[in-house]
C-alpha cells in the first residue's frame, strides 16, 4: 500500500504484500539541530519475479547520494514522484546505500526526528520514519536495525536507540558516538532515537530463565526524583507478564525516557519506550492514588507491547487494534490484579459507556478494524483501543482462562517475528481451543453498539424461568446487511432478598449460580430449570459484552441488585440507574418549579451499601459515586 494523502483513500481490500523485503538496515546519524546527515545501508530482497521498481517513502528529505552495491546510481535509474523515491533496474538482491539530510529544528510536526528543549527525539508511529530517511515505511517490512549516533558530547551526552549498546567512543572535535543493535526484526514505526542531556535511575530484573536485565529510566535531572514508582511498576509488569502469559523480556537492557516535550502520551519502541512525563512522574506531595495507578497502568501497557505489538506486530494499519486492543486488555488485567479488580472493571466500563458508546453512535463511528481511511492518525480512537480490548475480553470469557492462554501461546509461537492480522489472532485462538470463531469475527468488522432487548417469564407450575433476548445493531451507513453477533452474556438468578439461586440450564446437567449465555441468533430463548420462585435477573455480569441492555427494571429490583448482587459491576450499574432516575426526577421538578424530592428508595439503597462494613471500601466508594454528565446526557439521547 502506498502512503495516504489528504486526497486519497486507502482501502483494506487493496492490500498487497510488499515488492521488496529489507531484512537488515544500518543507520548512521551525524546529529546537528540545523542539518542532520543520515546514512542508511539497506539489504534488499525482491519478492516479485520481474524487476519491479523499488518505491521508497520520503518526506521533507534532501537527497544527496544513492549507491547500489557500492556503485553510484545514475540519474536514469532514479526518479522522485511526490513522496516516493523510485529506483529502476535493481537486481534480485542488492545493497542500497542512501545519504540524505533533514532539519530537526525546523520539524514542527513532531513526527520523525525533531528537536525540543535542546534534545533530539523521535516519533515514528504511524508514518514518521519516512521523515528521517528513505524507506518502505509500512509495518509489514520487518528489519534488523544497527544504529550509530554521533553528536556533540557536551550538548548531547545521552545517545540512545533500540536494542543493546554494542560500542561507545570519543571522536574528534568534542563529539562522541554510540552504536546500538537490535537483534529482533521490527517495523520502522518502532524505531527510536534520543540524544539529549538526561540523567537516569537504574535497577535490575532477573527473568524467569535466570537472565539479568538492566533497567534504566532517563529524565531531566529535576524530574528524576519522581521516577521511582514508574521503575517499580516496570518490574511488576515484567514479572506479571512472565507469570500470566509466559512472556520473558528478550534484550539485555530496557530503557524508559520521560520528557515533558514528547508529543504522544507514550510509545512502545522496542527496548526504548519514550513517555511524556505525565505518565511517569509521581510523588506523594502532588500525586493521588489514581495518579499512581495510571502511571503503573501506562508503564505496563508499553512494556506488554514488547510481545503484543513488537515481537508480533500488525501487518497494516487497519489491524491497529490487533496490537492496541490486545495490549489494553492485558494492561487492564495487570491493573486489576494489582489493586481492586472490581473497581478497575467498573472504571473501564464507565469509560466505554460514557465515551466509546457515544463515538459508536455518531458520525465518527467505525469498526474495530476499519475498511478504509484517508489519514491513519484519525483511527487512534476509543473504538480501536477500548472496544478492541472488550472484543479480546469476550474471547477470554467465551474460551475461559485456560483455553485463552493456550491461544495466546500459539499466537506468539506461530507468529514471532511476523507482521500479522486480526484474522491470524483469531485463527490461533480457534486452533488452540478447538472452536469455530467465524461468527465472532464480525465484532471486528461491524460498526455500532448492539442493543439487546429482554423479556422474562416465570412458569410457576414447571418451576422454570425463560429469558428471551433479541439483538439489534444499527446499520450506521453499512452497505452490507447487519448480521447477528456472537455475544457472551453472563447471567445469574437471585431471590428477591438478594440471595443467589442455584439453577440448571435446560440441556445442562449441573446446577450453578452463574451461567454463560452465548447469544448467536437475532432472537434466542434460554430456559432455567429448578427455579423455586420468580427471580431477579442479574444480567451482563462483569459487563461481559460491550452492549446496551434495553429493559425497564423496577426501582425495587434495582435497589435489591444494588444492595445484594454479588457481581460488583451489576451492583454499580444498578446504583447508576437508580441515581440517574433520581437526578432526572429532581431536574424535572426544578424545571417545572416544583419542590424537588429525592426518592426514598434511592436513599435506602445507598444506606444499605454503607452498612456493608466489611466490604472493599474502594468498591463502596465506586458504587456510591453519582453518574457522570456524559452518561446522563447519552442515556437521554439514546
Amino acid at each position: 500500500m502506498s502512503s495516504s494523502s489528504a486526497h486519497e483513500r486507502t482501502y483494506l481490500s487493496d492490500y498487497r504484500p510488499p515488492d521488496y523485503r529489507i531484512p537488515r538496515i544500518d543507520l548512521q546519524f551525524d546529529l546537528d539541530p540545523a542539518l542532520t546527515k543520515v546514512r542508511s545501508r539497506m539489504w534488499l530482497e525482491r519478492q516479485t519475479p520481474d524487476a519491479t521498481p523499488l518505491r521508497l517513502h520520503g518526506e521533507q528529505l534532501e537527497l544527496l547520494t544513492v549507491f547500489i552495491n557500492g556503485k553510484l546510481l545514475c540519474d536514469t535509474q532514479l526518479t522522485i514522484e511526490g513522496p516516493l523515491l523510485v529506483i529502476d533496474g535493481l537486481p534480485e538482491r542488492c545493497e542500497l546505500c542512501i545519504e540524505n539530510t533533514i532539519r530537526p529544528v525546523a520539524n514542527k510536526a513532531l513526527s520523525g526526528l525533531y528537536l525540543s528543549q535542546g534534545g533530539f527525539f523521535t516519533q515514528c508511529e504511524a508514518e514518521g520514519f519516512r521523515r528521517i530517511c528513505y524507506f518502505i515505511d509500512r509495518p509489514d517490512i520487518m528489519s534488523i536495525f544497527t544504529v550509530e549516533l554521533r553528536a556533540d558530547s557536551k550538548r548531547f551526552p545521552t545517545l540512545l536507540s533500540n536494542g543493546n549498546c554494542i560500542a561507545h567512543s570519543t571522536l574528534a572535535d568534542g563529539r562522541h558516538s554510540a552504536k546500538w543493535h537490535d537483534p529482533f526484526p521490527k517495523p520502522s514505526y518502532l524505531f527510536a532515537l534520543v540524544a539529549a542531556n538526561l540523567s537516569f535511575i537504574q535497577d535490575t530484573f532477573a527473568t524467569i530463565s535466570g537472565r539479568t536485565v538492566d533497567l534504566r529510566l532517563y529524565a531531566r535531572n529535576d524530574d528524576l526524583s519522581q521516577c521511582h514508582h514508574a521503575l517499580d511498576s516496570l518490574k511488576q509488569a515484567m514479572r506479571w507478564d512472565e507469570e500470566q502469559y509466559g512472556r520473558e523480556y528478550d534484550l539485555d537492557l530496557y530503557m524508559v525516557v520521560a520528557v515533558s516535550d514528547f508529543n504522544m502520551g507514550a510509545m512502545e519502541n522496542k527496548g526504548l519506550n519514550i513517555f511524556n512525563t505525565k505518565y511517569v512522574l509521581a510523588s506523594p506531595e502532588t500525586a493521588t492514588d489514581r495518579d499512581y495507578q495510571n502511571v503503573a497502568g501506562v508503564i505496563a501497557h508499553e512494556y506488554f507491547h514488547n510481545w503484543s505489538g513488537n515481537r508480533v506486530t500488525c501487518r497494516d494499519w487497519f489491524q491497529l487494534s490487533l496490537k492496541e486492543g490486545f495490549t489494553v486488555f492485558r494492561d487492564q488485567q495487570f491493573s486489576a490484579d494489582s489493586g481492586s479488580s472490581a473497581v478497575k472493571r467498573i472504571q473501564d466500563v464507565n469509560l466505554l459507556r460514557t465515551h466509546q458508546f457515544r463515538e459508536d453512535s455518531g458520525p465518527m463511528a467505525h469498526p474495530v478494524r476499519p475498511s478504509s481511511y484517508v489519514e491513519i492518525n484519525n483511527f487512534y480512537t476509543l473504538t480501536v483501543y477500548i472496544k478492541g480490548a472488550e472484543v479480546v475480553r469476550m474471547l477470554h470469557t467465551i474460551l475461559g482462562a485456560e483455553r485463552f492462554r493456550k491461544g495466546c501461546d500459539l499466537y506468539f509461537e506461530r507468529h514471532d517475528g511476523e507482521a500479522v492480522t486480526t484474522d491470524d489472532f483469531l485463527r490461533a485462538m480457534q486452533d488452540a481451543a478447538g472452536v469455530d470463531l467465524s461468527q465472532f469475527a464480525r465484532w471486528y468488522d461491524q460498526v455500532g453498539t448492539p442493543r439487546i432487548s429482554i423479556r422474562g417469564h416465570f412458569d410457576t407450575a414447571k418451576h422454570t424461568y425463560t429469558l428471551e433476548l433479541e439483538q439489534r445493531t444499527p446499520a450506521l451507513g453499512q452497505t452490507s446487511p447487519v448480521q447477528p453477533l456472537h455475544i457472551p452474556i453472563n447471567t445469574a438468578l437471585l431471590t428477591h432478598d438478594g440471595q443467589p439461586m442455584k439453577t440448571r440450564r435446560k440441556g445442562f446437567d449441573e446446577r450453578a449460580h452463574e451461567h454463560l449465555l452465548e447469544m448467536t441468533e437475532s432472537c434466542q430463548a434460554f430456559e432455567f430449570c429448578d427455579v423455586s420462585s420468580k427471580p431477579i435477573v442479574s444480567l451482563l455480569r462483569g459487563f461481559s459484552a460491550p452492549v446496551i441492555l434495553d429493559q425497564s427494571v423496577p426501582p425495587g429490583t434495582l435497589g435489591a441488585l444494588m444492595s445484594h448482587d454479588d457481581d460488583p459491576y451489576c451492583r454499580w450499574d444498578a446504583a447508576q440507574q437508580l441515581a440517574r432516575r433520581a437526578i432526572l426526577r429532581v431536574l424535572e421538578d426544578l424545571t417545572k418549579q416544583r419542590q424537588p424530592n429525592v426518592d426514598e428508595l434511592f436513599v435506602q439503597a445507598f444506606a444499605r451499601v454503607l452498612d456493608h462494613a466489611s466490604e472493599d471500601r474502594a468498591l463502596q466508594a465506586q458504587v456510591l459515586t453519582l453518574p457522570e454528565e456524559e452518561y446522563l446526557s447519552q442515556d437521554m439521547v439514546l
